[in-house]
C-alpha cells in the first residue's frame, strides 16, 4: 500500500518592503549606476559621484523617517525575525549613509585623476554601504555573514583597484587572504553556535542561554564557538592582535578608499559586535567580557605606542584606527556588566563614538588626499610646510586631529568621554585608567603631523599649488562643522545617544 505524502507549500515570511527602504536605496543606486553607466557613454565630469552622493543622501533620509516610525510604532523584527528593526540599527545606518556621502564628495577628484573614473568605484562602494548596511540590520548570524562578505568583498576590491600600483596591489592581496581566514573563523564560530543552541537567530539564542544550565555538555562547544567570532569580528574591527593587516592596507589603498574603509568598516564591524555579543550572548558574558577586556587593553597600548615609530601618515593614521577600536571596546566591556544598572550606557557610548568617529576619520583622510596631492606622498616629511601652501586645509587637518585626540570642545573628546565614563560607571576602573594613559601618549602621533603642518620648513619651494577641488573642499568642511558642533553642542548626538541603550533581544 502506498502512502502519499502531501508537500506542504513553502509559505515565507513576510517583508515589510518599507522598513528596508534605506538598504534598498542602497542596492538601487548600485545597480543603476552599474547597469546605466555601462549602457551610456561617460557621464559629464562628476557625475558618478554626484549620483552617489545623492544616494548617499535618500537613503539617509529614509533612515530618518524609520526612526520616526520607531518612535512610533516601536522596535520589533522583519523578516521572519532575521532583520532587527529599532533605533540601534537605523543610527548605524544613518553613520553608513554619512561616510558614504563624505567618501564620494572625496573620491570624485582622485578617481579622475587616476584616469579610472567610471561607474565601477562608486558602484563598488555603494555595494560595500549594503553590506555594511545587512550587518548592522542582522538579527541572524547567517544574514550577518552575508553582508559581511557582501561589504568585505567590494573592500578587497577597492583596495587593489589601481592596478598599476604594487603597493595596492599588495594591500588587495593582504587584505583578501587575511580576510578570507577571518571569515573562516567566523562562519566555523556560527556553526558551533548552531550546534550548542540549535539556532543562529540572535533573539533565539538569547533566549536559549537564559534558561540554560551551565553544567550541559554545551559548554565546550559554545565556547569555542564564541572564541572564533571574536576572532572573526576582530580582525573587522582591527583589535590586536587581529590588526596586523591594518597598517600595509591603509597605507596601499588609494586615500579615500582607506577612508572609507576605516568609516564604514569600523561601524558595520562594531554594530555587529554589539547586536551579537551584547544582544545575544549577553548571558554567557562573565565567560568572554575578559576576553574583550584584554583585548581592550591590548588593542590601546599597541595603536597608541606603535603608532610613534610611523613615518607613514597613512600608516600612523592606521594605528590611530587600531587605538580608537580599543576605546570602543571598552563600551563593549561596560555593556557586558549585566549585575549593573548602567551596562546598557556602554551601548549608548559604542553607538556615539561611531557615529562620531565614521565623520572625524572621513575628513581626516579627505585632507590627506588633497596634501598629498601637493607634497606627491603620504610620508610625514612630504606634509612639511603644509600650512604655507594650504592654510585653510591645515587648519581643518588640525582640527580634525586635535579631535582624534580627545581634546576638549570637539567631537572627539564626546566620543572619548562617553566610553570612558560607561566603563566608570559599572566600576572598570583600571579600564579606564589604561585608556586615559593611552590617549595622552597617542597625542604624540598628532602632534608630530601638527609640527609638520605647521613649523617644518618645505624641502623646497614649489609653484603655486592648484586650485581644490569643490566636492572635496565640500567633504573637509562638513566633517570640520560637525566636529566642531558636536564638541560645543553635544547634548543634542547625545539625547539621541540614549535612545539606544535597549537593543531587541
Amino acid at each position: 500500500m502506498s502512502t502519499i505524502l502531501a508537500a506542504t507549500p513553502f509559505v515565507g515570511p513576510g517583508i515589510e518592503w518599507f522598513a528596508l527602504s534605506p538598504l534598498l536605496a542602497l542596492l538601487a543606486g548600485a545597480l543603476l549606476i552599474l547597469l546605466v553607466g555601462s549602457l551610456t557613454p561617460p557621464w559629464k565630469r562628476g557625475g558618478y559621484a554626484a549620483f552617489t552622493s545623492l544616494t548617499a543622501l535618500v537613503a539617509g533620509v529614509l533612515a530618518v523617517i524609520q526612526w520616526n516610525r520607531i518612535d512610533d510604532n516601536g522596535a520589533k523584527t522583519l523578516v521572519g525575525g532575521s532583520v532587527a528593526f529599532d533605533k540601534f540599527t537605523i543610527f548605524a545606518i544613518i553613520a553608513i549613509c554619512i561616510a558614504l556621502l563624505l567618501t564620494s564628495l572625496t573620491s570624485e577628484d582622485e578617481v579622475r585623476a587616476s584616469n579610472e573614473e567610471g561607474p565601477e568605484i562608486f558602484g563598488l562602494f555603494m555595494l560595500a554601504a549594503v553590506g555594511a548596511g545587512v550587518m548592522v540590520a542582522s538579527n541572524d548570524l547567517i544574514l550577518l555573514f552575508l553582508g559581511l562578505e557582501t561589504m568585505s568583498l567590494a573592500l578587497y576590491t577597492l583596495a587593489a583597484k589601481e592596478r598599476r600600483n604594487s603597493e595596492g596591489q599588495e594591500a588587495g592581496l593582504k587584505y583578501f587572504i587575511l580576510g578570507g581566514f577571518s571569515s573562516a573563523f567566523f562562519l566555523y564560530g556560527i556553526a558551533l553556535i548552531y550546534g550548542a543552541t540549535s539556532s543562529t537567530n540572535v533573539s533565539i539564542i538569547n533566549k536559549t542561554l537564559r534558561g540554560a544550565v551551565r553544567a550541559d555538555g554545551n559548554d565546550v562547544l559554545l565556547l569555542v564557538g564564541i572564541g572564533l567570532l571574536l576572532i572573526g569580528l576582530g580582525f573587522k574591527v582591527s583589535a590586536v592582535p587581529f590588526h596586523v593587516w591594518s597598517p600595509d592596507v591603509y597605507q596601499g589603498s588609494p586615500t579615500p578608499v582607506t577612508g572609507f574603509m576605516a568609516s564604514v568598516g569600523k561601524v558595520a564591524a562594531f554594530a555587529a559586535f554589539s547586536r551579537v555579543f551584547i544582544s545575544g550572548l549577553i548571558y554567557r558574558a562573565d565567560d568572554w567580557r575578559p576576553a574583550v577586556w584584554v583585548i581592550a587593553v591590548a588593542t590601546l597600548v599597541v595603536g597608541s605606542v606603535l603608532a610613534v615609530r610611523q613615518t607613514n601618515v597613512k600608516r600612523m593614521l592606521a594605528y590611530s584606527s587600531i587605538s580608537h577600536a580599543g576605546f570602543m571596546l571598552i563600551g563593549i566591556e561596560a555593556a557586558a556588566h549585566v549585575a549593573s544598572d548602567d551596562a546598557a550606557n556602554g551601548v549608548s557610548a559604542i553607538a556615539v563614538y561611531l557615529l562620531l568617529y565614521a565623520v572625524l576619520v572621513c575628513g581626516t583622510f579627505a585632507v590627506v588626499t588633497a596634501l598629498a596631492k601637493d607634497g606627491g606622498g603620504t610620508e610625514l616629511k612630504d606634509f612639511a610646510g603644509a600650512a604655507r601652501r594650504r592654510p585653510a586645509l591645515a587648519l581643518g587637518l588640525t582640527v580634525l586631529l586635535l579631535s582624534q585626540a580627545g581634546v576638549p570642545l570637539t567631537s572627539g573628546f564626546v566620543a572619548k568621554f562617553g566610553v570612558i565614563k560607561a566603563a566608570v560607571e559599572v566600576e572598570s576602573y583600571a579600564i579606564a585608567i589604561i585608556a586615559m594613559l593611552s590617549a595622552v601618549i597617542a597625542a604624540y602621533l598628532y602632534l608630530r603631523i601638527m609640527v609638520a603642518v605647521w613649523l617644518a620648513d618645505s624641502p623646497e619651494e614649489t609653484e603655486a599649488p592648484a586650485r581644490l577641488p569643490f566636492s572635496l573642499a565640500l567633504s573637509v568642511a562638513l566633517a570640520v562643522g560637525f566636529t566642531l558642533v558636536v564638541g560645543i553642542y553635544p547634548q543634542w548626538v547625545l539625547s539621541l545617544g540614549d535612545s539606544l541603550t535597549v537593543l531587541i533581544r
